[in-house]
Order: C-alpha cells, then structure tokens, then sequence
C-alpha cells in the first residue's frame, strides 16, 4: 500500500474550493512546506440522475472550506478540496479518482455521491492508499469491509429494518417494492428482501427501473394489480419524482413510502401536490428540534443550517449533511496530525473518531465499524404541503 504524504499543493481541477489559489512546486514524494494548503478530493455526482444530491453536497462543501479557512484552517493550514464531476456514471467516478489520486496528489477522498460509483472508485484508493469517505447509503459500501473506506449516510441495513416496522404499525404488511437498478435501489432491494420476514411482511409486487427512465406506469399499474398496502420505493435518482406522479396519473391511492435517497427538496418541490402524504425515513436534519432543543447536537445542526439558508436561500437537505460530516470527519481527523503525516495514519486518525457530532448523528468508529450510526439516528416523516413533517403530526 502507498502511503503519501500529506504536505500537499493544489494543482488545476474541474472544480476547486479553496481560500486560497497559489501553488508552489511539490517536493520529493508530493511533500511540501507547512505554507501550502492540504488538498482532499472529492467526486460528486454535479450532473446525471443523482445531480440534486450532488449539488446540495457541492454548496455544503464550499460553505464548510470558507468556515475553516476564515476560522485559521488546519493547524495553521488552509484546504482545498478539489470537486470533480462524475456525471452519475461508475466510469467517469474511476477516471475522476484516477486524476484526484494521480495529478491532484490528494490526501483523502469524499464520495462519491452515489453507491455503484463509490464501489467502483475503491480500487483506485486500495492502489494509492488514502481514505475514502463516502457520501452514498448503500450497505454494500462498510458490509463489504475495507479499511480505508467510511461512509457518512445510515446504510440501508439501518434504514430497511426501521421503515419496515412503520410501516408495520401502520398496518401496511402487503408491500409492492419499486427500486431502481443503480447500485443503492439495487443495494436497498437486496436489504428488503432480507428483511422483509423478520418484518412480518410480504412482498407482493417486485418491479425495477433503470435510471434515466422517464415513464413508469407499465411497472405501477403491474403493481396496482397486486393490491397492496403500500408502495415502498428505493431510490435516490431523479426518476423519484416520475413514480410520484405516475401513481397519481393512474389513480393509484394506495400509501407511497421511501427511504432517505428522496429526503430532498428535488423531490419534494418536482412532485408538488403529487408528492403530498409520501412518507420517508431520513435522518434528524430535517427537523432539528427532533434532536432535543438542549442537545449539543441541535446547536451544531441549527448553526450550519443558519449558514447554509442565509448563503444559499433555502434550507439543507441530507445530501447537503452527508458532505458536511464528511468533510468534517476528514477535517478533524486532520487535526490530530502533525504537520507532516501519511496517508496511513490520516486513515487511522478517521477511524480513531469517536462522538464526532454531525449532521446525519454522532459518529462513533471502530476497526469493525466504518459507519457507526444506529436506528436512533432516524426519523420518519411525512411530506405535507411541498415539506417534512412528524409522520404523526
């Protein structure tokens, strides 16, 4: 495993974040003076299906350097944070982490935004020996353990388990199941029908889409037919909101439920009135006050939220918190480094996190666990008027 030093300078990218745009030569082995800027990576999914998550993701990430750098940086050095656009596609994500790792010289990696891409990047940093901090839910991406690769999002193993049992108290146990072919719907369909028994659930309806499909009533009348309790959909593309839609277009009155990929204003705004009654589970961000108004955790939330609405004219969504965790944890760990470090004890700088408090909970990893959220994190909400409400309220 290379290990690179991480005593960096910036280089020309897609995308730069930074306080500062000055670089000087790399030294021997990419190490540079204590002046130059700490570089770090990040693949984002800025257009394709997944362009409403990376684009949140994007403006958490700009607000979160400023804030840093305004504030003396790390140790007295400023980061950049170089974006590169992976366009939703595996392929372009691989070629993006080949740059990063190859001519940026990065000492970690944020993303990317979504499951297959963050899989198919893993073996580019295996190659160079940096961390991978993931922004993408998919259980796939801590099950299948590697030791440089952590993940900011509750994974679909969390999530699956905990809207099975709302929806079980809602009475809902005759479930149709719509998910998406990309790597978190198929990850996320993979997760149910592991966990739909244990539920007391069954599934009635088993239909798929591929991203970039643009009808899906042949899959929604397919489930109409199957009569059941509700509809639960997994995805976290764009295509959320055409199965919305659909369904009202076709008189289809029967519950619609998803998970944490259509926790976003994208889908809550695209849908409108269509939208209305869609219930979801997603993380606390939503409504801070759900965190407990004396809580450590509701003054962190509130302050970047406050930032972000007063920079950006709306509220954050998940995504947005996914990139702040995800910077942060990187940005922390960081800061417990001399000034000179590798990129091997950069990794176990992150791993050694423990009651970091952020946007998606409070982190706690471990050699076993590079998640380390519980169901304690999650909220259920339903979508009422174009936004998030108790699902009880």
């Amino acid at each position: 495993m290379r290990m690179r030093l991480g005593v960096v300078c910036v280089a020309v990218a897609s995308l730069v974040v930074a306080g500062i745009s000055g670089c000087a030569a790399d030294g021997e082995n990419g190490a540079g003076s204590a002046e130059e800027p700490i570089k770090i990576g990040a693949i984002l999914s800025e257009t394709g299906s997944y362009a409403g998550l990376g684009e949140s993701e994007i403006n958490a990430i700009q607000l979160e350097v400023d804030a840093i750098n305004e504030a003396g940086g790390v140790n007295g050095r400023e980061i950049q944070v170089i974006i590169e656009d992976d366009g939703t596609d595996e392929a372009r994500a691989v070629a993006a982490a080949t740059k990063l790792i190859d001519q940026d010289e990065v000492v970690a990696i944020l993303g990317a935004t979504g499951t297959g891409q963050t899989m198919a990047v893993r073996n580019e940093v295996r190659r160079a020996g940096i961390p991978l901090v993931s922004m993408a839910g998919g259980s796939v991406i801590t099950d299948d353990f590697d030791p440089l690769v952590f993940q900011t999002p509750w994974p679909n193993r969390l999530v699956v388990p905990y809207i099975l049992d709302v929806m079980a108290e809602q009475g809902w146990t005759e479930v149709a199941l719509i998910t998406d072919a990309g790597g978190y719907g198929k990850d996320g369909r993979d997760v149910i029908l592991g966990a739909v028994d244990e539920a007391g659930a069954t599934i009635v309806a088993d239909e798929t889409f591929n991203p970039g499909d643009t009808d899906m009533s042949a899959q929604l009348t397919k489930i109409r037919a199957a009569e059941p309790d509700a509809i639960l959909m997994w995805t976290a593309g764009s295509e959320a909101v055409t199965i919305a839609k659909n369904r009202v277009q076709l008189g289809i009155d029967m519950p619609l439920v998803g998970g944490p990929g259509i926790a976003r204003r994208e889908f809550a705004e695209g849908a409108g009135g269509d939208a209305e009654g869609v219930i979801l589970a997603a993380g606390k961000i939503l409504l801070p006050e759900t965190y407990g108004e004396d809580t450590e955790a509701y003054q962190v939330v509130t302050d970047f939220i406050g930032r972000y609405e007063e920079r950006f004219g709306e509220q954050p969504d998940i995504f947005a918190g996914h990139a702040y965790d995800a910077l942060h944890l990187t940005v922390e760990a960081l800061k417990r480094l001399p000034a000179e470090f590798t990129s091997e004890a950069l990794r176990d700088e992150i791993e050694a996190t423990e009651g970091f408090v952020g946007m998606d909970g409070t982190f706690t990893f471990s050699a076993d666990d590079h998640n380390g959220l519980t169901e304690d994190d999650l909220f259920t909400y339903r979508i009422s008027g174009g936004d998030w409400v108790a699902l009880d309220e």
